[in-house]
């Protein structure tokens, strides 16, 4: 079973994302998605580690993006070899809980990463939550994208297909 959640060879969907920078906070980062005319989209962007800030995310519009029993999600990627995270959301909220897994593309070819959905992690404003309940994918509503990690400088991610197996 697999379910896509995200298939940017149609390029309507990079549209349904939006960015959620450190501005939030006082910082400059700044990041967008968009479709590149080779079919995919690209997160982009710039982050800086002035004013405290070191983060660029991009998130989904919320939908019924759930499967029950998923497994793991998988992401046809290339990149920039910088360490991204992709974060689910079950809710539809703007600053809430959310569980993320962190992931390298390694080289400029494209790659399929697994992430098993054990591995995510419950988040809130970038600190682990110890005793969150695990992530419940019938329940996912919001998929988002970030570098941090203090990666200043400039960044992109190259992104084919999000899916739930």
């Amino acid at each position: 079973m697999r379910k896509p959640l995200f298939d940017f060879t149609d390029p309507d969907a990079a549209t349904a994302w939006r960015a959620i920078d450190d501005r939030v906070m006082g910082g400059i980062s700044r990041s967008a998605m968009r479709h590149a005319p080779a079919g995919h989209a690209v997160f982009e962007g710039t982050v800086s580690l002035e004013r405290n800030g070191g983060f660029a995310s991009v998130r989904s519009s919320p939908g019924e993006r759930g499967l029950a029993g998923a497994q793991a999600c998988l992401i046809e990627v290339r990149g920039d070899n910088k360490r991204f995270k992709l974060s689910l959301l079950t809710d539809d909220g703007f600053d809430s809980l959310n569980h993320q897994a962190s992931f390298t593309p390694q080289g400029t070819d494209w790659q399929t990463v697994h992430l098993p959905l054990a591995d995510f992690r419950a988040s809130f404003r970038g600190r682990e939550v110890t005793g969150a309940p695990p992530l419940a994918p019938a329940n996912i509503r919001q998929v988002g994208l970030m570098i941090a990690a203090r990666q200043a400088g400039s960044f992109e991610l190259h992104i084919r297909r999000i899916c739930l197996i």
